[in-house]
């Protein structure tokens, strides 16, 4: 259990909608430092808040908690000392098996359950409409708010802006959220009224190009539910077409051949113009004070 300062952190992040991970230990054998309810958690910049073993643990900890957050899907995580690469362990119910050369002794399970914020989608207006869009993407487990259109200032963290207010004020809302790069932005309106406030919007014509304008899918939706539902339907598929989570970048330590995630958390050097990224500050020393050794024999 998450407990102290380290529950008010992840208090603040998700009040933030910040992206994280919780890494738990559920198993750990002597020698080692760690106990089973010791915990940490994992920011996508690979920072580790918190305590679940040495630097040669918080490398793979690390690894597998931003493919965690890539993927969604919690991990139980067996670490064990020695060489042998990674392999899946039936015996744990699927837990990842990765073979650590730098551990000195025992073993460690950690579970690492990630924490994502429901994607956000900024719903203008208060026609029945935009109420069915609000009632329908809640019911799909989407962060849906309708706030009054002179609160809202789109940003690169929404999933959706939809304008369905008919209104004042939605040229400079559509105009900020293109510009802001949220993925989709979409005006109910007819394809004349439509084609009259995309000409009107002071962003580039590329951004013009990005309104989805009359909003959904043409299936022939006559109440308002039935539009909710052509909306919703074309938001979804955009969002599985343009997956916004960045794939996570690995190398392997040139030391101990670990594989590890390439974050600004990540121990490096840099050699001969070029970074070299380690598992920990071991690694990394080795291999600087082997280098300056062979620098200067040759």
């Amino acid at each position: 259990m998450i407990k102290g300062e380290l529950s008010e952190r992840v208090a603040r992040l998700v009040e933030d909608r910040t992206p994280f991970v919780v890494a738990t230990v559920v198993g750990a054998r002597r020698p080692t430092s760690v106990r089973p309810g010791d915990t940490a958690v994992v920011l996508v910049d690979g920072t580790i808040e918190g305590f679940v073993g040495g630097a040669c643990a918080e490398s793979s900890v690390r690894l597998y908690s931003l493919r965690a957050l890539e993927t969604g899907e919690p991990v139980l995580l067996r670490l064990v000392p020695g060489e042998g690469g990674t392999e899946a362990d039936e015996s744990l119910d699927d837990a990842v098996v990765e073979h650590n050369p730098c551990l000195s002794g025992g073993a460690l399970e950690i579970f690492l359950e990630p924490h994502s914020p429901a994607a956000r989608i900024v719903i203008i207006g208060s026609s029945p409409i935009a109420v069915a869009v609000e009632r329908l993407a809640r019911a799909a487990g989407y962060d849906a708010v309708r706030p009054a259109v002179e609160e809202v200032h789109p940003g690169s963290g929404d999933a959706a802006v939809i304008v369905a207010s008919h209104g004042s004020g939605e040229e400079r809302v559509l105009s900020e959220a293109l510009t802001a790069g949220v993925p989709y932005v979409a005006l109910v309106a007819s394809a004349t009224r439509g084609a009259a406030v995309r000409a009107e919007l002071e962003v580039p014509d590329e951004l013009r190009a990005q309104l989805r304008t009359p909003a959904g899918f043409p299936i022939g939706a006559r109440t308002a539910d039935e539009i909710a539902i052509s909306i919703l339907a074309e938001l979804v598929a955009n969002r599985h077409a343009q997956p916004g989570r960045r794939a996570v970048v690995s190398n392997i330590d040139p030391v101990c051949g670990m594989e590890l995630a390439v974050t600004a958390s990540t121990p490096s050097l840099e050699i001969d113009g070029q970074r070299v990224f380690f598992c920990g500050a071991g690694c990394r020393d080795s291999y600087a004070e082997r280098h300056a050794r062979h620098g200067a024999s040759s």
